[in-house]
């Protein structure tokens, strides 16, 4: 197995000890005492690139942990590995794959070469067919088996061939087109039916994305839906109404999808980061290739920015070393996402494929045991619904969790009222976790209501907030697509940061393969067929499911 990034244990690089004894040093500071300490503190702590604007101000860190971040990143060798990936060196080492989701979104046509092959032209076909295909369905020249054009589309697939594009599908809604657009992922039989009974076949497209065709998820779902759909047509009217995206040509033909109709993957696009793909296709059928590559655009400039800037002022470099000094040094188990708009309510359970299963590893690039903290639990909602929600947890809850505050200065329907409410929520949330509210204040908030001073005793501990809770606010001008693409990018780069410093390959995802190797089994078990040896529990469970039928 070729070694391409350095080897380098987390735990054993040079300012590995400095931060250990930065963090006791500093422990019991509070964020408004390194504010009261450091008079310019805004000047390294606000960063502004385009249209974004990063505040990491209100963090347990001064200037002196900054910059001992910035060495660490300096000792993980992070400036040699960003070329590496972006020159498509193979840095997903264990499966021998580059990882170039970025030349799905370049701003040039610069050479990128693997295996001494330039994937550029490649990229740009695939792109030029895609925004083909979806013109002349949008613009209802593709027509159904009667003659009628296209209206609802759906996609088939899971993981990074569901969540990706049904999130930017969700978040891109305000620039959709009359195409209707339904996500099939879960293998639960009634997920599809219950999608199927509000469609016309005559009228709807079924995309199905599997690289390699046999996902058995997606395969299940396909080929349940390939029944439902012959009842009421032709085996010819396949073509019609069924694309792929996919590498198995004989798979897809098979099934009686035309390799004119079906969209090249590569392998050296990881799935967690396909939507920049083919397997975009529905996000570009949704909102068309104009908006599809101004989401591709804005990662691209995403992209420059991580690759050129200097580490100080580098938004993904930042976000990531604020979140290696969380969960390394003060033993914070779990990040919060909450964006301040409902179009990206699943903004956090995209990044929680994007982030654990990158990072939840626990085998160095070495090969050999880590002992020290990987990954993060990620989770989250859309504010102000958050506020309702779970943010008693954080504001007077026992753990440490940072934040990350996701907001836009401007509504997408101009209206100024609910978006000034909206934005002094989003602000105001992070002075709260920051300040919290001491004895005293909470005495006078009660003094001025009229309370007596015996029941003022009783309350008073309920309501102190201890503060002293760390957010960063990112806060963009607009949800468009192209700030869109530039947000996804900024948090796969901040993947990648950790997965450097971490000393992990962050692009295989190895544990996900054991369950369903299981689970082929165990179906097996329960259809009848030759049976394998299990656990007591197990086997308690297969026997109660085959009764059931």
């Amino acid at each position: 197995m070729q070694k391409i990034l350095n080897n380098k244990s987390f735990d054993e690089l040079k300012t590995w000890k400095d931060l250990v004894d930065h963090q006791k040093k500093i422990k019991d500071k509070s964020i408004l005492d390194h504010f009261k300490n450091e008079p310019e503190r805004m000047d390294y702590t606000w960063l502004e690139w385009d249209d974004f604007v990063v505040d990491f101000s209100k963090n347990r860190i001064d200037k002196k942990g900054f910059n001992l971040l910035l060495k660490l990143a300096d000792n993980a060798d992070l400036k040699t590995a960003i070329e590496s990936q972006f020159k498509g060196a193979k840095i997903n080492a264990t499966e021998n794959r580059a990882v170039l989701h970025t030349a799905l979104r370049t701003l040039d046509t610069t050479p990128i070469f693997v295996d001494e092959i330039d994937v550029i032209p490649k990229v740009k076909a695939t792109q030029e067919k895609m925004f083909s295909f979806c013109k002349k369905v949008i613009s209802g020249q593709w027509k159904g088996y009667s003659g009628k054009s296209i209206t609802h589309v759906v996609n088939i697939g899971i993981g990074g061939s569901d969540l990706g594009p049904a999130m930017v599908v969700e978040a891109l809604a305000h620039y959709k087109n009359h195409l209707d657009v339904s996500f099939i992922s879960n293998v639960e039989g009634d997920h599809h039916e219950e999608i199927l009974e509000e469609l016309n076949p005559e009228t709807t497209l079924f995309v199905i994305v599997s690289k390699t065709f046999t996902t058995q998820e997606t395969l299940s779902n396909a080929k349940s839906v390939r029944s439902w759909f012959l009842k009421q047509a032709s085996e010819k009217a396949i073509s019609n109404h069924f694309i792929a995206v996919s590498t198995n040509l004989e798979m897809t033909t098979d099934f009686g999808i035309s390799i004119e109709n079906t969209f090249p993957m590569e392998d050296w696009v990881g799935g967690r980061f396909s939507l920049w793909s083919a397997v975009g296709i529905s996000i570009c059928l949704a909102v068309g290739p104009d908006h599809y590559n101004n989401l591709l655009s804005g990662a691209g400039k995403m992209d420059l920015h991580f690759r050129y800037t200097s580490f100080e002022k580098n938004l993904p470099v930042v976000l990531a070393l604020i979140s290696v000094w969380y969960n390394n040094f003060w033993n914070a188990e779990s990040e919060v996402i909450i964006p301040y708009t409902q179009y990206l309510k699943n903004f956090p359970a995209y990044l929680q494929q994007g982030i654990m299963e990158s990072n939840g590893k626990s085998v160095g690039r070495d090969g050999k045991p880590i002992n020290y903290q990987t990954g993060t639990i990620i989770w989250g909602a859309s504010g102000t619904n958050a506020q309702h929600a779970f943010f008693q947890l954080i504001h007077q809850g026992t753990k440490l969790i940072p934040s990350d505050f996701i907001g836009f200065k401007k509504s997408l329907k101009g209206n100024k009222k609910h978006q000034f409410k909206l934005l002094s929520n989003f602000i105001a949330q992070t002075e709260a976790l920051m300040k919290g509210k001491n004895k005293l204040e909470v005495k006078e908030e009660l003094d001025s209501i009229g309370m007596d001073i015996n029941e003022q005793e009783k309350i008073t501990p309920f309501k102190i907030f201890e503060g002293n809770k760390p957010s960063n606010t990112i806060l963009i001008d607009k949800l468009t697509p192209s700030s869109l693409g530039k947000l996804i990018a900024l948090y796969e780069h901040k993947i990648f940061v950790q997965g450097v410093i971490w000393n992990i390959y962050s692009y295989d995802q190895w544990g996900v393969e054991l369950g369903k190797q299981l689970a082929g089994k165990i179906l097996k078990d329960i259809e009848g067929k030759p049976k394998y040896s299990h656990d007591p529990s197990t086997s308690k469970f297969l026997s109660l499911i085959r009764s059931s039928f």
